[in-house]
């Protein structure tokens, strides 16, 4: 009956589209007042979504086997929690998933943009319901959640494993809160753009959906790099895995779109950046559903490999691409200050300098990420690109970046000069000092990591100072670049004092190194509701006696039987102590990997900072209002 209801409410949906855009022309030159039929309708459509979305997973909680949905990726011995977050766990589920955040952005854009023209909220709402019509037509005719088997299974194929967790259960949620929030940001310039809306308070109003969309994908982007730290037994927090990738591009994107819009709203400036960066931030999102959802991707991250769905969002986005290239070049008239004008010193010139290196890194991360692909369709080659080649075109670039940030919040707007200067040399003398004394300590190449640490130092002794300084009084700016700060630095740190041992032990047995000993004490076993765990006990002697007991766990899944390594992770505030074990196959060997991680705890919490301080900045705002 929930799938029915749902199946029925998925239609009814697209049906309203139809009501919404006819009464939304009507109203489009009528009067001044925005028709209260329009915001119903827009409600409406909305609650329909949820009540399809409540279907599934009230499917899934039920063990619904008549759903094709739930068959392909539930059982009835998975616990609750994992019934329910499975219901979006999965191609048809996400895509629901996607068209609900659509609609929920929507109707709270027209309800709370009263203060912005009519004109110009109908059309954000028409251009918004050509993305949320492309999605309905989708998932009802590619991916419907709600296809009927008969007859009916007495039990499902079950849930993957590596998606049996809770950081995984909340990380698409609030993935796609940032993912589809970029969809407001890019209907709005769309409208902004054709009516020749773009202002100032225009860049205000907007100003706090592009915050929304930014904290959202960067703690989503933090849930899903934790879940692949411990989950997958890799021992990092980001391989460069494509889909990783996919969901950085748009942040890039996002975090220069920010810096763009407080210029438009201090001086009308760089309003052609402003429009191509929100139709590139919703493209890349767009672009990210593709690779994800065709299958031609190889990730640990993909869902589904079906060539139609790909070709249905390939073609949908083109589409919305060319669309948005028409109203960009036919409407959208560049009357704001010309970017020649701006003085070489100052905070607009310094954001334009960020803006070409976040371009910069963009492009790199796109390259890395498609060229694959394309050598794949014209020469049937195969390659992956790693970390290596990321790493060797995105670190000398960094550098500059990093002092540029370190200067850039000092400036004025319009014209500036450079305060403090002693101060600032006295940091760069002392920030170059520990670099040396780290490189010639550990045995690191000299001169690009002395450079590189230097000015990560830099930076974050220029950002920790600024807390501390009342001339820069903006706590979400400091925040933010303060997190980003003890981001790099964290990297650097883990980077650096990282050790790693793999090597085959059988119970009993002893591995002894420079640092440390790994002895493997015993096995014990477990029987949980859908699986059993083999678990481990390593005692680690570290180099000054300390012993620390480690249990990491295979587990045996029932259904489906799949074996996954659960690492075990022992955190304090300077290092994580982590270890996975494997079964090498026909032996009594079990294949150990352990590692020594630093500074891995200040990554995470470096992350959250950074969106603190746009949390900040919003909560600012409303304040002032």
């Amino acid at each position: 009956m929930a799938s029915l209801i749902g199946s029925f409410a998925l239609v009814f949906g697209l049906c309203l589209s139809i009501f919404i855009i006819f009464f939304s022309i009507k109203n489009f030159k009528d009067n001044n007042i925005l028709d209260k039929k329009v915001v119903s309708l827009t409600f409406l459509q909305f609650f329909f979504v949820l009540i399809s979305f409540f279907g599934l997973i009230i499917s899934f909680v039920n063990s619904d086997f008549s759903n094709e949905t739930v068959f392909n990726h539930s059982h009835t011995t998975i616990p609750i929690f994992y019934k329910i977050s499975g219901a979006w766990g999965n191609h048809e589920g996400s895509l629901l998933l996607w068209l609900l955040v659509l609609t929920l952005f929507l109707f709270l854009f027209i309800s709370t943009s009263k203060k912005q023209a009519k004109q110009y909220r109908i059309l954000t709402l028409l251009f918004q319901q050509i993305i949320i019509i492309g999605f309905f037509i989708f998932l009802i005719k590619t991916s419907n959640p709600f296809n009927y088997i008969f007859p009916v299974p007495n039990e499902g194929l079950g849930l993957n494993p590596i998606l049996q967790d809770p950081a995984l259960a909340i990380h698409p949620p609030i993935l796609y809160l940032g993912y589809v929030g970029s969809s407001i940001i890019f209907s709005s310039a769309l409208s902004a753009a054709s009516l020749s809306y773009i202002s100032k308070g225009w860049a205000k109003h907007i100003k706090q959906w592009v915050l929304i969309s930014w904290i959202f994908l960067t703690l989503g982007i933090l849930l899903g790099s934790i879940w692949a730290y411990y989950e997958l037994g890799w021992g990092g927090f980001w391989f460069w895995d494509p889909v990783e990738n996919v969901s950085l591009m748009p942040w890039l994107a996002l975090t220069t779109l920010l810096h763009c819009i407080l210029v438009l709203e201090k001086r009308l400036a760089l309003t052609s950046w402003v429009v191509i960066l929100s139709i590139a931030t919703f493209a890349l999102s767009m672009c990210g559903t593709f690779l994800v959802r065709s299958g031609i991707l190889n990730s640990i991250h993909t869902f589904a490999n079906d060539p139609e769905r790909g070709l249905f969002i390939l073609i949908f986005l083109f589409i919305l691409i060319f669309l948005s290239i028409a109203v960009f070049f036919f409407f959208h008239k560049n009357e704001n200050q010309n970017i020649k004008n701006l003085f070489w010193l100052s905070k607009e010139t310094s954001i334009l300098v960020n803006n070409w290196f976040m371009m910069y890194f963009l492009s790199v991360v796109l390259i890395g990420t498609i060229y694959p692909i394309f050598l794949e369709v014209f020469s049937s080659e195969k390659i992956s690109v790693g970390p290596p080649f990321y790493h060797s075109l995105i670190i000398p670039f960094l550098i500059p970046f990093l002092i540029a940030m370190a200067f850039a919040p000092r400036l004025k707007w319009i014209k500036s000069k450079i305060e403090d200067k002693i101060q600032m040399i006295i940091f760069f003398v002392i920030s170059f000092f520990i670099s040396l004394l780290i490189v010639k300590n550990f045995d690191i190449d000299f001169l690009l990591n002395t450079i590189l640490i230097t000015s990560a130092f830099y930076l974050f002794f220029i950002t920790l100072k600024d807390f501390f300084s009342k001339r820069i009084g903006n706590l979400a700016q400091n925040l933010a670049h303060f997190g980003f700060s003890l981001l790099i630095l964290s990297i650097l740190f883990n980077n650096i004092f990282s050790k790693e041992v793999i090597t085959n032990l059988k119970i009993g047995e002893t591995f002894i190194s420079e640092d440390f000993k790994i002895n493997f004490e015993n096995v014990d076993k477990k029987n949980e509701k859908n699986f059993k765990a083999i678990i481990g006990k390593f005692n680690i002697e570290n180099i000054d006696g300390n012993i620390e007991v480690l249990n990491p766990e295979l587990r045996i899944y029932n259904q489906p039987n799949i074996i996954t390594s659960e690492a075990d992770i022992k955190t304090n505030l300077l290092t994580d102590k982590f270890i996975t074990m494997n079964v090498v196959q026909n032996q009594d060997y079990f294949n150990v990997r352990y590692q020594v991680k630093p500074f891995m705890i200040w990554i995470w919490i470096s992350v959250i900072l950074i969106s603190f301080g746009g949390l900040i900045s919003i909560l600012k705002k409303k304040y002032e209002n």
